[in-house]
C-alpha cells in the first residue's frame, strides 16, 4: 500500500482520516455489552462513560437524543448493551463507541461484588453513624495517608498553608493505586493509631480516576481499619461522583484533597474576623454594663438616705424610743387592770366563803369520814360528829335526832347531842 511507503510518509490527518473511514465502515453497526464507569453528564444532556469488561475498555457517548429515549436512570457499575457505531475523534485520535440504543442487563460484575461487600461491612458496623467523631475545631497535628507524588497532597499542603499556618502535617507515604494499594493504607492508618502522642485527625487524600483506580479504597482490610481508628479520619477520595467504602466507613467524607484542608483547618481570615466580632460584642456588652451601673449609682447619689445617712439612722432611734414608751404604758394599763380584775375575784371568794358564815354565829357538822352533814336525816343516835366553828371545832356524840316534819315526815326519832 502507498500509505506504507517510507518514501511517502502520511500527515497524521491523513492517517486519521484513513482509519476513520476504514473504522467508521467496517463497523458501522455493532452491539457492546460491558459495565459503565467512568459515567459523566454535563449541561448539554450527553452521556459520556466507558464500557469495559474484566479485560478491556471503551470510552462511548450517548447524544442527548439517544439519553432522552431511555426507559430507565443510568448509573455506574450497570450492565448494558450499547448498539451503535464506531467513530473516530481525530483531535485526539481515539475512537470511541457512539451509542445509539442502550439496553440494561443488570449489574456490573464489579458493582456485585461492591454491593456484596458493602453488606457484609455494613453488618458489621463499619458504617453506623452512632460511632463517627466530630473533627476537632483547632487541629494541631494533621497525618495524610497518600502518595508524596500525587497532585492530592500538593492541593492538601496549599490550601493547609493558606488557612491556617499554626499546624504540624505529616506525610504518610502510601502507594494509592494498584495492587495492595488498600492493604498498604490499612496498614499506615492501623500504625498512626500507636503514635504518642496521638495525632488530632487522619487524612486519607488522592485524586479522581476510574473505578479500577479507586477500587483499593473498597478493601475490606483498609474500610475495618478506618472504622476502628480511634483517631477521627477524613476521607478524600476521588470526586463528588465516586464514593467509595473508605468513605462511608471514614467519620467525615470531603469531596477532593482540597475540601479536606477546609474541613480539618479553620480559615485564619474566618478566625480573625469571628474574634473581631466577639471583640465588638464584649467592647459593647461592656459599654451597657458600665452606662447601667453608671446609672444605677447616679440614681442612688441623689437619694437622701445616702446624702444623710444618720437621718434614717435617727429617725429609726425615734422610733424606737416611741415604740418603747408605748410598750411600757400599754404594760402597765395591762398589770393595773389584771390587779383590779384579781381583786374583784377575791371579793367575790370572799363573799361566798363559808368561813365568813361560820364568823356570824353558824357552825358545820362533819361525820366521821369528813364528810359534812347538811341534813338530821344522815344522822344516826351515837355517831360522832365534828362540829366546825369560826375559830376551832369540838367533837360530840349523837344522842337524840329530831326530824323536823317538812325534811323527814316519815320520822320521829329524837335524840340529844353530848359533848366529849
Amino acid at each position: 500500500m502507498d500509505c506504507m511507503s517510507p518514501s511517502k510518509p502520511l500527515t497524521v490527518t491523513a492517517l486519521t482520516r484513513q482509519l476513520k473511514d476504514a473504522i467508521e465502515t467496517q463497523f458501522a453497526t455493532i452491539a457492546v455489552i460491558g459495565e459503565i464507569t467512568e459515567l459523566s453528564q454535563p449541561q448539554s444532556g450527553h452521556l459520556y462513560f466507558t464500557l469495559k469488561d474484566k479485560h478491556a475498555q471503551i470510552r462511548a457517548v450517548a447524544w442527548r437524543s439517544t439519553v432522552e429515549a431511555l426507559e430507565f436512570d443510568i448509573q455506574s457499575g450497570q450492565q448494558v448493551v450499547c448498539q451503535g457505531h464506531l467513530d473516530v475523534y481525530p483531535p485526539r485520535g481515539s475512537y470511541q463507541l457512539v451509542a445509539t440504543r442502550i439496553e440494561s442487563v443488570g449489574v456490573g460484575d464489579w458493582q456485585q461484588r461492591l454491593k456484596l461487600l458493602q453488606k457484609k461491612l455494613a453488618r458489621e458496623g463499619c458504617f453506623d453513624p452512632q460511632r463517627k467523631r466530630p473533627l476537632p475545631a483547632f487541629a494541631r497535628h494533621i497525618v495524610v495517608v497518600t502518595s508524596p507524588t500525587g497532585a492530592a497532597v500538593r492541593d492538601f499542603l496549599e490550601v493547609a498553608r493558606r488557612r491556617w499556618q499554626n499546624v504540624r502535617i505529616t506525610i504518610a507515604p502510601v502507594k494509592v493505586q494498584g495492587e495492595r494499594a488498600g492493604i498498604q493504607i490499612g496498614h499506615a492508618v492501623r500504625r498512626l493509631q500507636e503514635l504518642r502522642p496521638a495525632p488530632d485527625v487522619i487524612v486519607i487524600a488522592r485524586g479522581g480516576g476510574s473505578i479500577e483506580d479507586l477500587w483499593c479504597f473498597n478493601d475490606e482490610f483498609l474500610v475495618r481499619a478506618v472504622a476502628r481508628s480511634e483517631i477521627p479520619v477524613v476521607s478524600a477520595v476521588g470526586h463528588e461522583v465516586d464514593v467509595t467504602l473508605c468513605d462511608l466507613a471514614a467519620d467525615v467524607r470531603a469531596l477532593t484533597p482540597s475540601e479536606a484542608a477546609e474541613l480539618v483547618l479553620p480559615s485564619a481570615d474566618d478566625v480573625s474576623r469571628r474574634l473581631g466580632q466577639l471583640q465588638q460584642r464584649l467592647s459593647s456588652a461592656i459599654r451597657n454594663r458600665l452606662q447601667l451601673a453608671r446609672g444605677k449609682l447616679a440614681q442612688l447619689q441623689s437619694r437622701r438616705v445616702l446624702r444623710r445617712p444618720l437621718d434614717l439612722l435617727l429617725a429609726r432611734q425615734q422610733r424606737m424610743d416611741e415604740l418603747r414608751s408605748r410598750a411600757a404604758r400599754a404594760m402597765q394599763q395591762r398589770l393595773s387592770a389584771a390587779r383590779q380584775r384579781l381583786s374583784h375575784g377575791a371579793a367575790r371568794l370572799e363573799a361566798v366563803s363559808p368561813l365568813n358564815v361560820l364568823a356570824r354565829g353558824y357552825s358545820l357538822a362533819k361525820d366521821e369520814h369528813g364528810r359534812l352533814v347538811a341534813s338530821a336525816a344522815q344522822l344516826s343516835t351515837g355517831q360522832p360528829l365534828l362540829i366546825q366553828f369560826r375559830d376551832g371545832r369540838a367533837s360530840t356524840v349523837v344522842s337524840e335526832i329530831q326530824v323536823d316534819a317538812a325534811e323527814g315526815p316519815g320520822r320521829s326519832a329524837r335524840g340529844n347531842l353530848s359533848d366529849e
